[in-house]
Formats: structure tokens, C-alpha cells, sequence
């Protein structure tokens, strides 16, 4: 296991919400976990008028997101970890001079002995990356002589290509890529990552990992919310941009790479980053209609409750277009993947909240017993990143009785049966990854722009082609139907359940 040094975390954005939501209760959970180094401070630093105890009250003593869990620590144990965070008051701007930052910096550093070690937490909006990471160079925080320099920044990574690209050389001008930590915290679930064991561990599924065995890969991100307050953000991202580009495409890197030489971080993401490549670019606006569907939520009674369409919403243009519904079907331009569809879809305002993937193998080439039902004839392996995290392996067994009849048998593993294992929050294992350095689970630049570049046609063709429907669906419903279309010999979508052995096609509309 690799050693944490002594260092200094300096979160920009921190009277933000999601300093108070996620990240200091993943720093806390690894102090509790005795993660964190000997020697180790916590700098907010943002735009609000607050001092270090007023900080430390809002995000840790007083806060509603470690309300319960402090609540069972003694008070002493609880306030030495609330001593190691402090605040500085940028002032009413990001652009400006960040020379009494350097020297606050500086100080916690000698007062604590946090060796020079120092991360930097962008929570802010994308458009102020290259503003602070400017600024930090002008300081002359970036510089390396003593102590190592490290800059995690949140997604979204750019809007298309171009801007992705532009953000990209905008951070490499002030720090090199090895410095960069591009965060997604679907990397960060234990479920993402068990995706590479199963595959690279097991022999019973690596030697069938590809077009002799495989018929089709298919993989469902569904909220049961809608765009609730983020609205305006949404309108102007959609589904997309908002889960395909990102979280879901790199599910698919996943499940598409090739085996790594070695588990080093490097030698994983450059596997991750040839399998994004060898994505079949949909170039032809003919191409992209055929193989996509976008589709938006309309307004429905669930539970006795009526439930507001997408266009209702606040921040939403009410003729809007915007997609709350993707799907997409493609090939992998490779060996292994040859001719074998990939069926991705992800959409808000749906019956469950669940993020799958499915290996749908092929059935026999020649059939000795007959099922009855055709979906129920190829053998599946579901790997369920959330929520009731698992691996399920759905294989034929004979009906009891006269004759030769088959059925569907389940064999599952439930994360939550691991009593002796203590399962990270997504961002803890994140955090503390990139407080030792390793970079396997953060998205490298080539990676970040080889996903941009498989999506880019399909966002120009969406919103320039006049013909590109956007269809309706009810709230609490699986999307538009014509999105069964999508995928050919009527196996259909599966329709998972809020537990993982649940499957059916229900839709809770009232």
C-alpha cells in the first residue's frame, strides 16, 4: 500500500456545496479511517466574507451532512479534526493577485510541517480553471523545488472538442499533464472499478470477453429525479454532455480495453484511451439518425403526485429541446469487438435510480432444448454499480417435470455481504488516490478528448439537422418506446428494478 506524505489540500470554491456535501465528509471519513497523513491541513479558500472558525462551523460542527456521523465521536476527537481546516478570503474576485494567499500558504506549511506537499481543488466553475491555475503560477505556487504540486479540477471538461482541447492547453501551460487530475467520481465506486477484476481476474469470463461470445453489451444510467434546481445548467448540457460523455464513456473504456501489461496507472490508461479511439465515429448525419434517439420528459401523476415536465422547470426555455433522454447504439472499430452493437442510454425522471452494465452472450449455435421465451435464452452477466451494488450471472436450468424446458436461473454477489470490507465513498477513494499519487482512476487529457471526439458529430447533428426529433416521455416512465427499436432481435432494453435480481418492463404512471 502506498504511503501518504504530509501535505496541504487548498480547495478553491470552498463555501461552495460541494465542499460542505462531499468533500469534507470524504476528508473526514479518512481521518476516521486514520488515512490521513501525520501532518495534514485543509485550506478553503473562496470569495465569501468568513473567518477559519466560522469555516470550520459551516462545513464540519455545524453541518448537515456530518450531523449524524459526529454525533456518535466525542467532542475532542471531532474538534481536532475541525482544527486542521482553515479559511482564506479571496476577496471579490478570482483574477487578482494571489500573493497573500501564497504567504498564508506558506505559513500553515511551516506551522504544521506539511513539507511543501501541496493539492489544489478547483471547485469552481470550468471557466476559472486557467484564471487560478495562472494566478497559482504567478505566486509561484506551482513551482516544484520543494514539495510536489498537484491540481485536481471537477467536470464538465469542456463543452465540445474544441473547447475541451482549449482547456486542456490552457492548464498545460501552468502545469504539466502528470500534475492534472481530472475527477469523475463514477471512478471512484468500487463497482466501476470491479469491473476490471471481473474481466482481468477471472478465467471464466476473459477467455469469452469478445465477438465469438458476446452478442450485444448494453448499458442503463437511470434517475428516478429530473433536473430539479439546475435547470439553467441542463438546458444549455443536456443527457449527453451532462452522463454519456463523461461517466458512461468511461464505463465503456472499461469494458472495451484491452488487457493492461501491468496494473500501473499509466499502463491502464493507455489501454482506456486506445479503446476510446477504436469507438466507431458516427461521421454521416444518416448514421447518427438511425442509431440515436434523444427524448425529453413530460409531465405526469406518479404515486397520486402530479410531477412537472422538463419544459416547466425552473431555469428552462419552455420550447426547449434539450435532451433528458439519450440513446445510442455503435460498434467497436477492433478485433475483439468486431460487429458486436454497444446500447448506452441514460435519462432522468425514470422508474429507478440504477446504473448497469449487461453482457448479453450468445446462445448456442446449435440448440438442443428450446426455451420458451426468446429473451430469456442467452445468459447474462450484470454487473450493478448502483444502488444495490453486485454481479448477477442469469444461466438456463431444466423446468421441473416431464420434457426438456428451460428457465432462467439466478447466481448473485451482493457488495453488501462483504461484512469485513469497508466500501469508500467515491470521493474519498478519489481523494486519497490523489493525495498518494496515483492517477489510474482520474481521466488523462488524450482520454478526456478521444471521448469528445465519438460525441462531437452527434451533438453538431442533434442541434443543426431540423429533422433530429426530441420525443416525449411520461415521468416515471423508460423513455420514449421507440427507444426498444434501438436494438434488434427482440431482446429489448432490460428494465432493472431497485434490486438487483428485480427485471421488468413497469412504469409507475398514474
Amino acid at each position: 500500500m502506498k504511503k501518504t506524505l504530509n501535505q496541504m489540500l487548498i480547495i478553491f470554491g470552498a463555501s461552495g456545496d460541494l465542499t460542505a456535501r462531499k468533500l469534507i465528509p470524504a476528508i473526514y471519513n479518512l481521518y476516521k479511517g486514520q488515512h490521513l497523513p501525520e501532518n495534514f491541513v485543509v485550506l478553503g479558500v473562496s470569495r465569501s466574507n468568513m473567518g477559519s472558525e466560522e469555516f470550520r462551523s459551516k462545513v464540519v460542527l455545524e453541518s448537515e451532512f456530518l450531523q449524524k456521523k459526529i454525533a456518535k465521536e466525542e467532542k475532542d476527537f471531532v474538534q481536532k479534526f475541525a482544527d486542521k481546516l482553515y479559511y482564506e478570503d479571496l476577496g471579490t474576485d478570482y483574477d487578482a493577485s494571489y500573493e497573500k494567499l501564497a504567504k498564508r500558504i506558506n505559513q500553515l506549511d511551516e506551522e504544521h510541517g506539511t513539507d511543501g506537499n501541496l493539492i489544489f481543488y478547483l471547485s469552481t466553475p470550468p471557466s476559472l480553471y486557467e484564471t487560478i491555475a495562472k494566478n497559482l503560477h504567478d505566486a509561484g505556487l506551482t513551482k516544484e523545488e520543494k514539495g510536489w504540486r498537484r491540481l485536481i479540477v471537477e467536470k464538465p471538461f469542456g463543452y465540445n472538442l474544441k473547447s475541451a482541447k482549449a482547456l486542456n492547453d490552457g492548464l498545460h501551460y501552468y502545469f504539466n499533464e502528470g500534475q492534472v487530475y481530472r475527477i469523475d467520481h463514477y471512478l471512484g465506486k468500487e463497482t466501476v472499478q470491479n469491473l476490471l477484476v471481473t474481466r482481468f481476474s477471472n478465467s471464466i469470463f476473459e477467455p469469452l470477453w469478445n465477438r465469438r461470445y458476446i452478442h450485444h453489451v448494453e448499458i442503463t444510467n437511470a434517475e428516478t429525479v429530473g433536473v430539479e434546481k439546475r435547470g439553467g445548467y441542463y438546458d444549455k448540457s443536456g443527457a449527453l454532455r451532462d452522463m454519456f460523455q463523461s461517466h458512461l464513456l468511461q464505463i465503456v473504456s472499461l469494458i472495451v480495453m484491452e488487457p493492461p501489461i501491468s496494473s500501473d496507472a499509466e499502463e491502464i490508461r493507455d489501454e482506456k484511451v486506445k479503446a476510446l479511439k477504436s469507438l466507431r465515429i458516427m461521421k454521416d448525419e444518416e448514421t447518427i439518425i438511425k442509431n440515436t434517439l434523444r427524448g425529453q420528459y413530460v409531465g405526469s401523476t406518479i404515486g397520486g403526485k402530479k410531477v412537472k415536465g422538463y419544459r416547466e422547470e425552473e431555469g428552462v426555455n419552455p420550447e426547449s429541446t434539450t435532451e433528458t433522454f439519450a440513446a445510442l447504439k455503435f460498434y467497436v472499430d477492433n478485433w475483439r469487438w468486431k460487429d458486436v452493437p454497444f446500447y448506452v442510454r441514460t435519462g432522468k425522471a425514470m422508474p429507478t435510480k440504477v446504473t448497469e452494465v449487461v453482457i448479453h452472450f450468445k446462445t448456442p449455435h446449435h440448440e438442443v432444448f428450446k426455451s420458451q421465451d426468446v429473451y430469456k435464452k442467452d445468459n447474462k452477466l450484470i454487473i450493478r454499480i448502483q444502488p444495490d451494488e453486485g454481479v448477477l450471472l442469469k444461466f438456463g436450468v431444466k423446468v421441473p417435470g416431464l420434457g426438456f424446458h428451460v428457465e432462467q436461473a439466478n447466481m448473485d454477489f451482493y457488495y453488501s455481504d462483504l461484512d469485513s470490507a469497508q466500501v469508500m465513498d467515491a470521493y474519498e477513494r478519489l481523494l486519497l488516490d490523489a493525495m498518494q499519487g496515483d492517477t489510474t482512476l482520474y481521466a488523462r487529457a488524450d482520454e478526456v478528448e478521444a471521448a469528445w471526439r465519438f460525441v462531437d458529430p452527434i451533438l453538431e447533428c442533434w442541434e443543426n439537422n431540423p429533422s433530429v426529433n426530441t420525443y416525449g416521455y411520461a415521468a416515471g416512465t423508460w423513455g420514449p418506446k421507440n427507444s426498444d427499436e434501438l436494438i434488434e432481435d427482440s431482446f429489448g432494453w432490460r428494465n432493472p428494478g431497485d434490486l438487483l435480481t428485480d427485471e421488468s418492463g413497469f412504469c409507475i404512471l398514474c
